[in-house]
């Protein structure tokens, strides 16, 4: 497939916005959240326009409409990751959800007093503290992967730290701060031969990258719609179904019940299992159309895409002095950078005032930038309808920064 991506900006209304007189958007935060094609807007236009109804409960015609398109969704992102089935994908609200909803069932069914969890040191604050509430509770221990200097985990002490037959191996397929991407099928596979139970954060692999989850045989995969053209609101969680039918559910209400009586409940059959209540049905038909979206483009074609403009940034902001964290190769669409001693937050503000839309903090990373001895960096990230022109423009606001700090 041959796409030309400079024609896929059209696709985005909100970046023909100018968010500034004469300054015309230029969107590099995909990382923390993607823009929304039309076609994507539309598909949940549609749905409140001509189906809207509740779904699985109804016998009318939108209902039924309605709770086919759901479920179209639900098969749309199950191929997406090459889930065996439909049944695989949850839907919850985001990445976070998803990690939460297996640290608290699946981790308080069957992790004990004593047992360990490896996490890696560049995860994100939702593959961390949903284990360290769990971990607090049934007085668990948790280890940290290192990161080596240059952004990679170190594997060797992977190796090691798995003689200690933890019970869970958690970790990020892509880092959203040093842009590294994990091998994560070898780290599954170790991890299965130590015995222990593998989850993955794949909100920053999932829209960059092509993901086969049948292939890397992890238990668990989490990802956010709204960070791969869709809306907020609605992510996914894939999950092995031995485990997920072993597991009790995570919330109680309706359409996750079989029977209730006033002695108890049995609990439907996995995915209504962990979807209670009405769900996010709008959503869900939006996420299955950025699933059509990102199909009709390639998934291969992005991450080549993708790595190009970051090779590039990387490049251009390198000659021009400027400090990027994390490693040279292997890595996605993400440039996390430090400028001598001008506050990240500074440098978001000048840039935000040429129309260049940027992060600043430490992007729910803390441990990793204490790491790094960093308190904030700024971060620069790139998707599908970015270009070399974005990065040229970045390093153009760059430079007026210098100038207004006199560097």
């Amino acid at each position: 497939m041959n796409i030309d991506f400079s024609t896929l900006k059209k696709d985005f209304p909100i970046l023909e916005r100018e968010v500034h007189p004469g300054k015309q958007l230029v969107y590099l935060d995909s990382t923390a959240s993607t823009q929304k094609p039309q076609l994507v807007l539309d598909a949940m236009d549609e749905y409140y326009q001509k189906h809207n109804a509740n779904i699985h409960r109804g016998v009318y015609t939108i209902s039924e409409e309605a709770t086919q398109m759901y479920e179209e969704a639900r098969e749309k992102v199950a191929k997406f990751i090459h889930a065996p089935s439909r049944r695989n994908v949850i839907f919850t609200r985001n990445a976070t959800e998803s990690l939460n909803l297996v640290a608290f069932t699946w981790g308080r069914a069957y992790l004990k007093k004593g047992d360990t969890i490896l996490l890696t040191e560049m995860e994100h604050h939702s593959n961390i503290v949903p284990w360290q509430i769990i971990a607090a509770e049934k007085e668990l221990k948790i280890e940290f992967i290192p990161v080596l200097a240059d952004g990679k985990l170190d594997l060797q002490a992977y190796e090691l730290m798995l003689n200690k037959k933890p019970k869970v191996v958690s970790f990020t397929h892509m880092s959203n701060v040093l842009g590294t991407i994990t091998p994560a099928k070898r780290i599954t596979e170790l991890a299965h031969q130590a015995g222990a139970l593998v989850v993955i954060d794949g909100a920053q692999s999932v829209p960059h990258l092509p993901v086969d989850i049948t292939d890397i045989d992890a238990d668990f995969l989490a990802f956010s719609a709204h960070k791969m053209c869709g809306p907020t609101g609605i992510g996914a969680l894939y999950g092995k179904l031995d485990i997920l039918n072993a597991m009790p559910p995570f919330l109680g209400g309706g359409d996750m019940i079989r029977k209730v009586t006033f002695e108890g409940f049995t609990t439907s059959d996995v995915p209504a299992k962990f979807e209670a209540g009405t769900p996010a049905i709008a959503e869900a038909i939006g996420f299955g159309a950025a699933v059509d979206y990102l199909n009709s483009i390639g998934m291969e074609e992005i991450a080549r895409h993708e790595q190009e403009i970051a090779k590039y940034g990387l490049e251009q902001l390198e000659a021009s002095g400027i400090k990027v964290i994390g490693p040279r190769e292997s890595r996605g669409g993400v440039l996390s950078f430090v400028m001598d001693e001008i506050h990240p937050h500074d440098i978001a503000q000048i840039l935000d005032s040429e129309g260049i839309a940027v992060r600043a903090g430490h992007h729910c990373a803390q441990p990793l930038h204490l790491k790094f001895g960093l308190p904030a960096t700024t971060r620069a990230s790139f998707y599908l309808y970015n270009s070399k022109d974005d990065v040229n423009s970045l390093v153009k606001g760059l430079d007026k920064v210098k100038q207004m700090f006199d560097r």
